[in-house]
């Protein structure tokens, strides 16, 4: 196909055409009706593309989409948008498969089966490819259309069929599609050709430029020229080496030097191994010392604030103690600053008093006051019998109130009571249904899901996926000797009972995924990963012993002896004691030294008991290893009857507490609006009181008296004014003290809760750290056991190279025999063997002749133009070798010239493109280290020196990436141009500039054609006709064909 050659797309007006034509003629079967309106506010002719690019799509069974299509694309821009699980993706993958493709590239899986939806058998992909004008392929047998159709199969096999416009069948062999998108230059595997959402994402967050530099290789296919050359370099060396040699050797000498070889580069290996191992034990070492740094930073945090917690509580009682005496203080000081007004009061009516008395004279209103007087008395009579009332009333209030707040109280005990023995019913029930089912099924005790896990671990052991068979639950793989230490053994073992074992990481990664089927929403079952032996550890020599209890290992029979080694390296059952009675227990482990070896020890009831320390069971009964399940059932019955009817007492004995309650309530609410009514009538009669003893009387009293007492009033003020002030002074000093002591604690606290600060971050670097360690431990065992394996694969070599070369050595002793000087030759043993044949049955038949002249030199012509002919061969061959060194040295230059001018266009078109948003960039293309440096800089390029893009914001990096792909477009031949979500990264203004960048390059190559995915909405495009914008609806519960309509579809159909 004729390569299209252009110019600077940033000026459409100057773009070089390979052809023009008219706009009716644009697109003869109407898929595109685009007219003569720019978007780039060019002036450019149409120019569409004839061969190469995508007309239609049609998708049917693949991947989660029952049919797809079919999707008619424009000849320049289309833009694919619709939200997650539209199918978008789904179209590029099956572009790329379609179009030969392998699973891989695609980055949605690794085999062609994946692609076929759940449920179907095959999957079908139609890909309709444009063929016209004079680049068109084989245009005599396809027509002005290529139908590219593939069907894939479960068992991930696919078969082409190559259809003519007219829908004729032309070819089903794959190099036909091979030399199909040759002649077009479609390289669906070049990620500047089609470029998928997942490789988009890596390639737009990768900082690292040997990346940069492998992507600019592969887009500019300079990579493959590379490869190319290397492989025809490396054939020239080996055929020049066959020439020179010559000759051939030995058939047990090239055996051996194959085995040196091999012994060579597995000693090679071995080193390399062996520096892996040193390497990842200085990683492992560096990880244990970081853990080690962090656990002693953290320990003297721990213990710097377990030193000031003394601290801060004496600061903290202070502080209390001060305030209560400051408090103390400021009552007396009121109290008596209190005394000293009403005092003061008091004086200032008893001197307005005496003025009154002294100015009146008038003695006639005696009667008036006795009659006061009674008055007054009368109403003190009844203030007290009120007063008697209301202290009986606010007694009765006070009882109700008490029982009301006792029936709450036992209301809620009695509510709290009632959720425990509900949630002791639903286990009840819940293991009273795991029993029942466990009767047809006793692997149903460790889990609804355990049989169905159980075949699936079968059939994948089937298949060959497992190097070994995982082995587990582990409780249903052990027997208990004893049936009353079930309990005991459970609550050593708990979470063992149900996890499985597994050889190595390959097969636990094979399992995990098999418990991923089964175990969805909920916690999986452990998996313990350990080299399965066939003989159970030695455990004699630090194992628990006592004459009268067993440990857990001698309690259970286990056949298999990776269980038992699983449970001894995960749980030491080897020094763990099963003590029944609970005081016995606490006597050998506590009251005297515990036995040797053992750690711990286990009680029938469940019970925990160490050297210093006892820890009582949660459960009252064995859920895996109880052997009597009818019995269990029962209990469990009876169990569930008696919570039952408990449930029931409860409730009615709420109901009853409810009903006190609610009655004493209602006597309250009365008692408490008596009490009111008694409080207002007393209020009443003292201000009557207060009235009657307050009305000016105009009698005669004895002044005398009143000014005595009136001096009697000062002296009191005088006195209670010294106490006021030395409780003032008191008052302060003590606040003062309270400030300070408050200082001191708020001072110390902060401290506390800054080492608190400290602590939290230091204690997640601690669980990184450990993280660490388990994987760099992890990682060291790996190497262990490959070092051992490659070890004895290459001792297995040593010594089959011995055997070798002692059978050499007896094959040369033979040679010797007949020949004491070896002879260096250039045939096989089995040729020189026919040929000694050969020659022995001639010299029979000359003896037998007495020898034939005439045939003897015609076998000599024979043999000599033999010779000759071979001998110009293998002088032409050098010729012809000495031609390729020229040639590929030539070649070689041309290719680094030709390197040399695709960096220095994409420089240039990567600077053009930064330009219009007045960045400033420079690219560095390190062939020799192949890295590829970008440095941009935002803004004027003089103001500051050059950043690398990993100083550049998000925003700012993924525009200068469009940029760097824009560019290699530009240098790349492509009939067409695909890109998935794009813009993921890019904020609104990155994404408008990169947008019109890219219709600025499709408006300038308009015999391209764009296929851009993308979630946007692409509602802010301007309007063209050369821009075809396909929305894909969201998939509606039991659709069969998703709706697939273009913006400018009342166009179209026009």
């Amino acid at each position: 196909m004729a390569k299209r050659k252009e110019d600077n797309f940033c000026s459409p007006e100057n773009a070089k055409r390979p052809r023009q034509e008219e706009v009716e003629d644009f697109d003869r079967d109407g898929d595109e009706d685009e007219g003569t309106v720019s978007f780039t506010n060019g002036t450019s002719t149409l120019t569409a593309a004839e061969v190469g690019i995508i007309e239609s799509i049609q998708l049917k069974n693949f991947m989660c989409h029952s049919m797809l299509g079919p999707f008619k694309f424009g000849s320049n821009v289309n833009f694919v948008v619709g939200n997650n699980g539209s199918g978008k993706s789904a179209v590029l993958t099956a572009l790329i498969v379609g179009l030969g493709g392998k699973a891989i590239a695609t980055n949605r899986g690794s085999s062609l089966k994946g692609f076929v939806k759940d449920g179907q058998n095959s999957a079908d992909i139609s890909i309709t490819l444009r063929n016209r004008g004079d680049d068109a392929y084989r245009a005599n047998v396809y027509g002005n259309s290529i139908v590219v159709q593939q069907h894939i199969s479960m068992d991930g096999s696919r078969s082409y069929k190559l259809k003519s416009e007219a829908g004729a069948v032309v070819s089903t062999r794959k190099e036909e599609l091979i030399a199909i998108l040759d002649h077009f230059n479609i390289q669906v595997d070049n990620p500047v050709s089609v470029l998928t959402q997942e490789m988009s994402k890596q390639f737009l967050q990768s900082k690292n430029e040997g990346d940069k530099y492998k992507f600019f290789m592969k887009a500019t296919q300079l990579e493959q020229m590379k490869e190319d050359y290397s492989y025809i370099m490396e054939t020239k060396e080996r055929t020049k080496e066959q020439i020179n040699q010559g000759e051939e050797v030995n058939e047990i000498e090239k055996q051996l030097n194959a085995i040196r070889d091999n012994i060579k580069i597995g000693e090679d290996r071995a080193a390399r191994l062996e520096r892996k191992m040193e390497e990842q034990q200085v990683r492992l070492n560096e990880a244990e010392n970081k853990y080690k740094d962090i656990q002693d930073k953290l320990e003297k945090i721990s213990q710097e604030t377990n030193a000031r917690a003394p601290e801060c509580m004496a600061l903290k009682a202070d502080v209390t103690a001060k305030k209560r005496d400051y408090n103390d203080a400021e009552v007396l000081y009121n109290r008596f600053l209190n005394e000293y007004r009403a005092l003061k009061k008091d004086d200032e009516q008893l001197c307005k008093r005496i003025e009154e008395l002294k100015k009146s004279a008038d003695q006639s209103l005696e009667p008036e006051r006795l009659e006061r007087q009674k008055k007054i008395s009368w109403l003190k009579d009844r203030v007290k019998t009120l007063q008697d009332q209301e202290s009986s009333v606010y007694q009765e209030m006070e009882q109700f109130q008490q029982a009301i707040e006792k029936d709450k109280e036992e209301h809620t005990r009695i509510r709290r009571e009632e959720l425990d023995v509900k949630h002791t019913l639903n286990y009840n029930q819940r293991q009273l249904k795991e029993l029942k089912d466990s009767k047809t099924d006793r692997l149903k005790r460790f889990g609804p899901h355990v049989p169905a896990l159980l075949e699936a671990i079968d059939d994948a052991y089937r298949r060959g996926q497992f190097t070994y068979k995982p082995v587990g639950p582990l409780g249903a793989c052990v027997h208990l000797r004893d049936p009353e230490l079930a309990l005991a053994i459970e609550s050593c073992l708990k979470g063992l009972l149900q996890a499985y074992c597994c050889h190595n990481h390959s097969d636990e990664r094979v399992l995990q995924a098999l418990m991923r089927k089964f175990y969805s929403g909920t916690s999986r079952p452990q998996i313990i990963v350990s080299e399965f032996r066939n003989e159970m550890y030695d455990v004699r020599h630090r194992a628990a012993y006592h004459p009268e209890f067993p440990t857990v290992l001698t309690a259970l029979e286990i056949d298999n002896a990776v269980v038992a080694n699983s449970l001894i390296d995960m749980r030491g059952i080897e020094t763990v004691l099963l003590i029944k009675n609970n005081s016995v227990a606490r006597a050998v482990m506590q009251s005297q030294k515990p036995p040797k070896n053992c750690r711990e020890a286990f009680t029938a009831d469940g019970d925990q008991v160490f050297a210093g320390r006892y820890y009582s069971s949660e459960y009252t009964r064995p859920k895996f290893l109880s052997r009597d399940v009818d019995s269990e059932i029962s209990e469990l019955e009876n169990d569930v009857e008696n919570k039952k009817a408990q449930i029931l007492n409860l409730q009615q004995h709420l109901s009853s507490l409810e009903k006190d309650i609610k009655h004493n309530e209602e006597f309250l609410r009365s008692y408490q609006q008596r009490y009111k009514e008694l409080k207002l009538k007393i209020r009443k009669s003292i201000s009557e009181i207060q009235e009657l003893e307050n009305i000016e009387e105009h009698q005669s009293v004895d002044i005398a008296t009143l000014e005595d007492e009136a001096q009697e009033n000062k002296n009191k003020m005088k006195v209670v004014e010294k106490t006021v002030e030395q409780h003032k002074e008191n008052m302060e000093h003590l606040k003062s003290l309270k400030v300070e002591a408050e200082n001191k604690y708020d001072a110390i606290k902060l401290k506390v809760n800054q080492l608190s600060e400290l602590a939290d971050p230091l204690k997640d670097e601690l669980n990184l750290a450990d993280s660490e360690v388990d994987n760099q431990k992890r990682g060291k065992r790996h190497y262990e056991e490959k070092q051992k394996e490659h070890l004895d694969t290459l001792n297995k070599k040593k010594r089959e190279l011995d055997e070798k070369e002692k059978e050499l050595e007896e094959k040369m002793s033979q040679a010797r025999q007949i020949c004491p000087e070896r002879i260096e030759v250039q045939k096989s043993a089995s040729i020189l063997d026919k040929e000694i044949n050969r020659l022995r049955q001639k010299i029979q038949a000359e003896h037998a002749s007495h020898g034939d002249r005439e045939e003897i030199m015609r076998q000599y012509k024979e043999a000599r133009e033999t010779y000759l002919d071979l001998d110009t061969k293998v002088k032409t061959l050098k010729r012809f070798i000495k031609l390729l060194e020229e040639i590929m040295t030539h070649r070689f230059k041309t290719y680094q010239q030709f390197r040399r001018c695709l960096t220095l266009r994409c420089k240039l078109y990567f600077d053009n493109l930064l330009s219009q948003r007045a960045y400033c960039g420079k690219m560095n293309f390190d062939h020799k280290n192949e890295t590829l440096t970008i440095s941009v800089q935002p803004g004027e390029g003089n103001r500051a020196a050059f950043n690398d893009m990993r100083a550049l914001s998000g925003g700012e990096r993924s525009f200068s990436t469009v940029c760097f792909i824009l560019s290699l477009w530009s240098i790349a031949e492509s009939p067409f141009r695909c890109l998935d979500e794009f813009d993921v990264y890019m904020d609104m203004v990155n994404r408008r500039i990169a947008m019109d960048m890219i219709l600025k390059m499709a408006d300038s190559q308009r015999f391209r054609q764009f296929i851009l995915l993308t979630p946007q909405s692409m509602s802010s495009l301007p309007s063209s006709k050369l821009i075809r914008i396909l929305r894909m609806s969201d998939p509606e519960r039991g659709q069969m064909v998703l709706p697939f309509r273009p913006v400018n579809q009342e166009e179209e159909e026009n």
